[in-house]
């Protein structure tokens, strides 16, 4: 394999690359210069960049990360959600089908994509309808129909991963897990006077994926994945963002006072989005192997460190 990672510094992209460095030859883009002569600096505004990187890479795999991934930041930069999570996927698909049609592609959704869900149905499988309640998840549902179209029209071979949330060391915040996780460590860390910190809406579920378990899906998605499928990329398993701050507290040394905070309440909160991930399972064989309190510990321990 030789595997071109979009948004290689990113999140998941640094997962995955650690991930991949002993199974394939694996090179990256960036939107900032780097020293690493792997990783290049392109702008997927550009399809003649692309276009240039992919001749002279010459990749049997591209993983597209590269893109805006803020739910919350997307309401205040439209424009922004839709340059870099439509556009660049445009271009990256265009450039693949000008250079050689027979790359893989994973493309890279979420499942903000679903939106509200109809009721009765317990885990979101890949049939339902999308509905998404916020400019993030339009954005990617429209890179999903994307993928679609230009296998059905062009027949590129390209998959779509809808992934639910993933979560980690490394993740910048602005995220949940690592929002609760940094609040604790600063308490525990400074011994300040105010052990108080403040949330958002508890009572959430969501789906939660330790990162790495995720750049294993994309491998395996990359392998053994159907050409033209949408693929659930998730545990199946619910975790409350109550439960979520309950076992990060169980980690501090100190007792902490929860306050919530209406500005931190979002008034299109999805209640529940659990996944169902039989689809990927049966195609791919893959099954998320970690626990969720030991990536929660490692998130809250890399803050102490950090600190």
């Amino acid at each position: 394999m030789k595997v071109l990672i979009t948004g290689i510094k990113g999140f998941v992209g640094k997962h995955l690359e650690e991930y991949l460095k002993d199974k394939a030859d694996v090179f990256g883009t960036s939107r900032a210069d780097y020293p690493e002569k792997n990783i290049f600096k392109i702008s997927f505004l550009s399809e003649w960049e692309i276009i240039r990187l992919m001749e002279k890479i010459k990749p049997t795999h591209v993983f597209h990360l590269a893109g805006f991934s803020s739910v919350k930041d997307s309401w205040e930069n439209k424009q922004a959600v839709i340059e870099g999570n439509v556009t660049g996927t445009i271009h990256l698909l265009e450039a693949v089908r000008k250079v050689d049609g027979k790359i893989r592609i994973i493309t890279v959704g979420s499942s903000e994509e679903y939106g509200i869900v109809p009721d009765g149905i317990e885990k979101v499988h890949e049939g339902i309808p999308l509905s998404p309640v916020n400019p993030y998840g339009v954005s990617k549902s429209m890179v999903s129909m994307l993928a679609k179209m230009y296998f059905k029209f062009y027949g590129l071979n390209v998959i779509h991963a809808r992934s639910f949330n993933h979560i980690g060391s490394g993740q910048r915040l602005g995220f949940v897990t690592t929002d609760f996780a940094h609040q604790i460590a600063v308490i525990n860390k400074r011994n300040t006077k105010d052990n108080t910190m403040n949330v958002g809406n508890l009572d959430t579920i969501r789906d939660f994926a330790a990162v790495e378990d995720i750049a294993d899906a994309y491998y395996h998605l990359g392998r053994y994945g159907k050409a033209g499928e949408i693929y659930n990329v998730c545990t199946g398993e619910g975790a409350s963002i109550r439960d979520i701050l309950n076992i990060l507290l169980s980690f501090s040394k100190v007792n902490i006072e929860v306050m919530v905070d209406p500005e931190k309440v979002r008034t299109s909160e999805i209640q529940k989005l659990v996944g169902d991930p039989n689809k990927i399972i049966k195609d791919t064989n893959w099954r998320p192997k970690r626990q969720l309190e030991q990536t929660l510990k490692n998130i809250y321990e890399q803050w102490l460190y950090n600190l």
